[in-house]
């Protein structure tokens, strides 16, 4: 058959396909990107939607469906040149908006990244993908969105939904642009060689800190909250969490903008950490509690997979079961010893106890990749000539860099945080009325998660008389009959005089 004379689509390169182009990289960049989506939806919707009270269950999917919305729509505005466009400020790029055709389908570029010797001269190029801007937008968006996600996960079961609104754009901007720009998109601590290889601090400390930060100028949930707050449905949390797992195949598999080696190491080291995170922890609550907690395993895998993020594609596997050993092992500590006998842990209600497993682990993940990376796979991520983690010859000064990125970032998250909460409390109440806590989904919503009864309370007789009046018959004989038949029917199903918990 003979080849195609003209353009179209299957020709060899057609117009659609130029010749800087690589649709390997492209096809993979545009699949962790959707990997990265499924961790936020439905990963964490549903995580989060089953982890809560039954009471607060469409509430808190509600919180991360808005958050994800929201921050696609004001990152292509302004978001994404100000984290990776042209220098502003040695930590944050220009705004602009990133819609035009003739923005989103030239080649990718973070401009920024170009790094220069102490003499001027230029010894890496900018960072240039060999995909279309458009691929580039979406996948740090991707990125962006997953963490106002986790950010959320410290505001469940008491936030003013309204104010929720209106400050998650407002924390993109003035806080997440800062710290990608400062460490991805060329900025100081990028130009300066500290390594956060896909969002360890980026994201997961960031996050930790804005929410801890968050938590405590929103205020507490009720105390019956606080002290009981069982998952409505914990089979749905698990399946949530293993979005969120298997997800993370893209957060880190595409933080090398191509499909290259890096990446293959990242996924592996990945799962590898997540798992012996998982362990460790499930191993710790059944040395000190006795019985091996389903939600603390998967508290266990997410350690596992923070911790790993700053060094995914830069250690070695061995590395990686270490990561997550300590991964599962000092968030645990910090949660459930150091917690309850801090005093500014206890004052502050971190729902889901984001501050732990994503500020402490991040952290962490951090300052062990100043340790561990190796000098051969940071030679292919890194724009930096001779980086490596201290015990390859790295010395402490990469150690110090880590510590003082994480400071940075720490520091901005906590003022950033700060000034934009206040500043919308002024308009908005942040914390939703104490009567309206007490009812939940159906006071900030109007809706509720199940046609169910229940959320720990006692049965209440008189919410079933029109069901107890609509069956059987015969006067007060048959009346009495059929309550006898009812009540003991609720009593065999645990419903009577009992707690129940769905």
């Amino acid at each position: 058959m003979a080849s195609p004379t003209g353009p179209g689509p299957y020709m060899p390169r057609p117009p659609a396909v130029p010749e800087w182009l690589n649709t390997g990289d492209n096809g993979w960049q545009l699949a962790a990107a959707t990997f990265v989506g499924l961790q936020s939806m439905p990963g964490l919707v549903v995580l989060y939607g089953s982890i809560v009270k039954k009471k607060w269950a469409v509430n808190s999917a509600f919180m991360a469906l808005y958050a994800y919305a929201s921050t696609l729509i004001v990152w292509v505005l302004v978001g994404f040149r100000m984290a990776f466009g042209d220098r502003l400020l040695p930590f944050w790029g220009k705004a602009g908006p990133a819609l035009t055709e003739g923005f989103l389908v030239a080649r990718a570029s973070v401009p920024a990244t170009a790094h220069y010797g102490s003499d001027g001269t230029l010894v890496s190029p900018r960072t240039e993908p060999f995909y279309p801007e458009a691929s580039m937008v979406l996948f740090q968006f991707e990125l962006a969105a997953i963490t106002l996600v986790l950010l959320a996960g410290s505001l469940l079961g008491r936030m003013n939904i309204k104010a929720w609104m209106a400050f998650t754009p407002l924390w993109l901007l003035f806080s997440y642009t800062v710290s990608a720009f400062s460490l991805w998109g060329g900025g100081f601590l990028y130009q300066w060689g500290v390594i956060d290889y896909s969002g360890g601090y980026v994201i997961h400390l960031s996050s930790g800190v804005a929410g801890f930060t968050a938590a405590y100028w929103v205020g507490p949930r009720l105390k019956t909250d606080r002290e009981r707050f069982s998952p409505n449905n914990i089979l749905l949390m698990i399946a949530g969490g293993g979005l969120l797992w298997l997800g993370w195949a893209g957060f880190n598999g595409g933080a090398p903008y191509a499909p290259n080696i890096t990446a293959s190491v990242a996924v592996l080291n990945t799962n590898v950490s997540a798992a012996a995170s998982l362990l460790t922890w499930t191993c710790l609550d059944v040395i000190f509690f006795g019985k091996p907690s389903v939600i603390g395993a998967v508290q266990g895998m997410m350690t596992g997979l923070v911790c790993i993020t700053p060094g995914a594609g830069l250690v070695h596997t061995w590395a990686a079961i270490l990561m997550g050993i300590c991964g599962g092992s000092l968030p645990w500590f910090t949660m459930m010893i150091l917690h309850k006998r801090s005093a500014l842990l206890q004052k502050v209600d971190d729902t889901l106890a984001v501050f732990h497993t994503h500020a402490v682990a991040g952290l962490l993940g951090g300052l062990l990749t100043g340790l561990l990376a190796t000098p051969g796979l940071t030679a292919v991520h890194t724009h930096i000539p001779g980086a490596r983690g201290a015990f390859y010859g790295g010395g402490i000064g990469q150690v110090g860099k880590q510590i003082a990125g994480a400071l940075f970032v720490i520091v901005w998250n906590v003022v950033a945080t700060t000034v934009i909460l206040l500043g919308v409390g002024l308009v908005i109440p942040l914390r939703m009325p104490d009567e309206q806590l007490k009812i939940g989904d159906d006071a900030a919503h109007g809706e509720e998660a199940y046609a169910l009864w229940g959320d720990g309370e006692r049965f209440d007789v008189t919410r079933h008389e029109a069901a107890r009046g609509g069956v059987g018959g015969g006067g007060a004989w048959g009346a009495s009959v059929v309550d006898e038949a009812m009540d003991h029917r609720l009593a065999g199903m645990g419903a009577r005089g009992v707690t129940i918990q769905l």
